[in-house]
C-alpha cells in the first residue's frame, strides 16, 4: 500500500490556464474600452511576444531549469525570493511585463506607452482576482488525507506559488508540506528535487506516487525516481510515445481506485 501521494499544482489542483485566461480576457477588453482595439488580436500578438521577449533574456535558462513560464514572468515581482538568479528576475519583470504589452499594442496597431504600463498592472490584478479550482479537487484531497501522507511539488517562483496558494486558501491545509521548487534550487523534471522531497519526508520511491498533469515534467521526473506516475489527462491531451505513465487517469477521482 502507498503511504504518499505527491501532487503537482497548475492545472493539476489549480485550473491556472483558465486563470490566465480570464486575466487576459479583462485586459484586453480593457484595452477595447480605452483604445477601441480588438481583444482578441490584442491577446494573441501579447501572448506571441511574451514568449519570444521571455526567451531573449539571460535570465532564461533559469527560468527553465525552475520552470517558471512566460505568462507567470507577466504577473510576478520575485519579491524576496531566494539566490542571484531571482534577484535578476526582480529587474527584469517590470520591463519585461510592459514593454511586452507595448509591442503586442504595436503589432495591433496602437502605440501607447502609457496604456500598456496600465494593460500590465491591468493584467496581475486580474490574474490575482481570477483564482479556479479544479471541482473535484478539495474533496478528493479530503478523501486521501484519511489514509495517505499528502505533499506539494510545484516548479515556479517561491513567492508566486505561495500567493496562488493565498488566493486559494482551502488547498495549502491538505499538505503536510509544499516544495516550491525556486526554494530548491531546480525543478521538475530533475530528478534530484523529487530526491530531496523524499529525503524530506523519509519515504521509499516504491511507497510514493506522483500525480501531474505534464508529461514532461511531473511524469518523466516521478519516472526516472521510481515513483510511480500518475498523468492527469482532463483535456484528452495526446499522448507522447516515449514517455509512458504508470497510469493514466481523466479526473482526480479516479485515484482512489489506483491507490
Amino acid at each position: 500500500m502507498k503511504k504518499m501521494v505527491f501532487f503537482d499544482l497548475d492545472d493539476t489542483l489549480l485550473w491556472d490556464k483558465k486563470s490566465v485566461q480570464h486575466a487576459f480576457d479583462f485586459t484586453c477588453q480593457l484595452a477595447e474600452k480605452e483604445a477601441g482595439i480588438d481583444p482578441k488580436k490584442l491577446e494573441e500578438n501579447v501572448r506571441q511576444r511574451a514568449r519570444k521577449l521571455y526567451a531573449s533574456y539571460p535570465t532564461y535558462p533559469f527560468t527553465q531549469k525552475i520552470g517558471i513560464n512566460p505568462f507567470e514572468g507577466l504577473w510576478a515581482t520575485f519579491e524576496n525570493d531566494p539566490g542571484e538568479g531571482f534577484a535578476k528576475l526582480r529587474e527584469i519583470a517590470p520591463e519585461y511585463q510592459k514593454t511586452t504589452w507595448q509591442e503586442g499594442l504595436k503589432d495591433t496597431g496602437m502605440d501607447d506607452p502609457e496604456l500598456a504600463k496600465q494593460l500590465a498592472q491591468a493584467f496581475r490584478d486580474y490574474r490575482i482576482k481570477s483564482p479556479f479550482l479544479f471541482a473535484d479537487a478539495i474533496a478528493v484531497l479530503a478523501e486521501l488525507k484519511k489514509n495517505y501522507r499528502l505533499a506539494l511539488i510545484t516548479n515556479g517562483s517561491p513567492s508566486l506559488q505561495q500567493l496562488k496558494l493565498q488566493i486559494s486558501p482551502e488547498l495549502a491545509p491538505y499538505f503536510e508540506e509544499i516544495f516550491i521548487s525556486g526554494d530548491i534550487g531546480t525543478g521538475k523534471p530533475d530528478p534530484e528535487i523529487f530526491h530531496y522531497c523524499l529525503q524530506k519526508l523519509e519515504i521509499h520511491p516504491e511507497d510514493a506516487v506522483m500525480v501531474g498533469d505534464n508529461l514532461h515534467t511531473d511524469i518523466i521526473g516521478a519516472n526516472r525516481t521510481g515513483i510511480d506516475s500518475v498523468w492527469l489527462n482532463r483535456f484528452e491531451t495526446e499522448k507522447d510515445p516515449a514517455i509512458e505513465p504508470r497510469y493514466e487517469i481523466k479526473s482526480l477521482e479516479e485515484l482512489k481506485d489506483i491507490l
